[in-house]
């Protein structure tokens, strides 16, 4: 017992939940950061490619085991007569920076990956917390599951 009471024992403290808003900032720049490296892929001449992990079943063994497969991921910027716009996706819609306006005006395709850092320090801090919210609103929080006993 002398080992057990060299600690500190306290009642287990109450955790709080974090607020909805910062997976969905997190899952945004995710996003973002694959978008740069995309526009980085296009300044360099090279074609960008996204892989995903997946669990697949081994129809002989059964087992399961992580897969990498290739992903596709559409850019979010386009161009008109080599001047580029970029938009920001939330899900499949497109977030509204101001009333009407969706687009960023870029301007040449070099300034890409500079915009899109911007964008990324305006999520991370939270400037754009008010569209995310406002095109994917916070899901209730699911009741407990229910314990069954049945066993047969």
């Amino acid at each position: 017992m002398s080992i057990l009471s060299s600690l500190k024992v306290i009642a287990r403290p109450k955790i709080e939940p974090k607020a909805p808003i910062l997976g969905k900032r997190l899952k945004l720049i995710e996003k973002l950061d694959e978008q740069q490296a995309m526009a980085q892929a296009m300044l360099d001449g090279q074609a960008y490619e996204a892989y995903k992990d997946k669990k697949v079943k081994d129809p002989e063994s059964g087992e399961r085991k992580t897969v990498r497969t290739r992903k596709a991921v559409r850019p979010w910027y386009f161009d008109d007569n080599e001047h580029y716009y970029f938009e920001i996706k939330v899900g499949l819609k497109t977030l509204e920076l101001e009333k009407g306006k969706a687009a960023i005006d870029v301007g040449k395709k070099e300034d890409l990956p500079t915009v899109i850092s911007t964008i990324i320090k305006a999520v991370e801090s939270g400037e754009l917390d008010a569209q995310i919210l406002q095109l994917s609103p916070a899901k209730p929080p699911k009741p407990p599951k229910a314990k069954t006993t049945d066993k047969k």
